[in-house]
């Protein structure tokens, strides 16, 4: 516990010393700027503003997506207004900014306008994310109803500012600082304030890596709207620095999106692994406790030690390797030497009484995921219990090799074989467990015998 105490409080103790070095780089460049006006800061290049749009746009549906697949993944109501608020960004890139230079056109007053109005709309939905918690209820409407809102709350924001500007009068010159830009872009940085401190505050809190990027980014659309707001200028209008570091904050984000997908689907996979264990340890360990129970219940009741006793024996011994495998199916060690050991002490004991003879092989250099581990030992199990209650034989082989490039699990028996006007239920119920169980983790399950000759059973192992 205090090693993983240390170990969160080095991240965070990184990531504040990380986020306040570029707040003070920002900051001094921000103030070299502002102490020397004569500095460019401003480029009247199209094809280079045309660059940096296009890359702003694309690198910002790339994000969309990454968050709407990690809202796939649980659902969080965090990932569904990020996907909302970069999708509102890269749509209004290429309506207001992008599509009109491409049309061969400069762009209007109106567009321009509504493009800042989409930017502060993005920033609104992305500050708020900072500040959501929980999950969504039905995650299958809430993306398509979420764009189609945005859609529409940038189609009215189009046709409010062209109103607007129609009534207010569209003069030539459009450039130079005006009071409702600086206002604009005021509101901008004081939102990508609340964003940085918001995302700041849950990484300290959870510690997730994404919250640390999301921070990161927001510091750097941060500057870029303070930036603005020494020599406002409309979106389109001319290439600025603060583009510059909204395209770094973009790129960054989806570095850590992806690395949030990564985590998402792997604390998925652990629960699933963690639910599928239990399940083994119900079916398996529970199973025996409970028989052990009634034993013992049967021994307070009057029973004879003599007729008990044995059962008693029999039952701990079986209890006792179900808990060793519950043991390898919790460890998340890949290779095979605890699965090997496992079947080793498993066929030892199905052979005690020398009943069955059973011989294993298994290749060293073949490498088992942990489910196939759980599951082959599973199938091997079903499979050399068949063989002793059902086929009456003498002698079993199995063998764990690579057969032709492919990992291949055959247990083969010398015993009276499959007949086709065989009913009995256990077997069949058997058989019917094995192939679920090869399904389960993606492997092909076979099934040949011949009355007399015996039966072979053959498991094609996933690529």
């Amino acid at each position: 516990m205090d090693a993983e105490r240390q170990k969160n409080e080095s991240a965070l103790h990184s990531w504040l010393a990380g986020e306040f070095l570029l707040i003070a780089l920002l900051s001094a460049a921000l103030a070299l700027w502002g102490a020397y006006p004569s500095l460019k800061s401003s480029f009247d290049l199209p094809q280079l503003l045309l660059a940096l749009d296009t890359a702003i746009a694309l690198t910002s549906v790339l994000v969309a997506v990454l968050t709407g697949v990690r809202f796939s993944v649980d659902s969080s109501r965090m990932d569904l207004l990020l996907c909302a608020g970069f999708s509102v960004a890269a749509i209004s890139i290429f309506a207001f900014e992008i599509a009109p230079t491409l049309g061969g056109s400069e762009i209007n007053k109106p567009e321009a306008w509504a493009a800042l109005v989409a930017r502060i709309l993005s920033a609104c939905l992305i500050g708020a994310a900072a500040f959501v918690r929980g999950q969504v209820r039905r995650p299958d409407r809430a993306i398509p109803t979420a764009l189609a809102a945005c859609s529409l709350v940038l189609l009215v924001s189009w046709s409010g500012t062209r109103a607007l500007v129609h009534v207010v009068g569209n003069s030539e010159s459009s450039s130079g600082p005006e009071l409702p830009m600086t206002i604009a872009y005021a509101l901008l940085a004081l939102l990508y304030l609340g964003a940085m401190v918001g995302f700041g505050l849950r990484f300290q809190r959870w510690l997730e890596d994404l919250d640390s990027w999301l921070a990161l980014a927001a510091t750097l659309w941060l500057f870029s709207s303070l930036n603005s707001i020494f020599k406002p200028l409309l979106p389109g209008e001319q290439a600025v620095l603060g583009d510059f570091l909204r395209l770094l904050a973009c790129v960054l984000l989806v570095v850590g999106v992806w690395r949030g997908i990564r985590a998402a689907e792997f604390g998925r996979a652990v629960s699933e692994e963690r639910a599928r264990v239990a399940g083994e340890i119900h079916d398996g360990l529970a199973q025996y406790l409970f028989a052990l129970s009634t034993h013992l219940s049967m021994l307070r009741d009057g029973a004879d030690l003599e007729t008990v006793l044995p059962r008693l024996e029999e039952t701990a011994a079986l209890a006792q390797q179900e808990a060793r495998f519950a043991v390898l199916a919790l460890s998340s060690a890949g290779g095979s030497a605890p699965f090997d050991a496992a079947l080793h002490r498993y066929v030892e004991f199905l052979c005690a009484d020398g009943k069955l003879e059973v011989d294993v092989e298994i290749d060293p250099d073949i490498r088992l995921a942990p489910d196939e581990q759980i599951e082959i030992f599973r199938i091997v199990q079903e499979g050399l219990a068949n063989v002793r209650k059902h086929a009456n034989a003498t002698w079993t082989e199995v063998k764990i090799a690579d057969n032709g490039g492919k990992r291949t699990v055959i247990v083969r028996d010398d015993g009276d074989g499959l007949d086709e006007n065989d009913n009995r239920p256990t077997a069949g119920q058997g058989l019917k467990n094995m192939r679920r169980r090869a399904d389960s983790i993606g492997a092909d399950f076979t099934i040949s015998s011949k009355p007399g000759v015996g039966t072979t059973l053959a498991v094609a192992l996933r690529a």
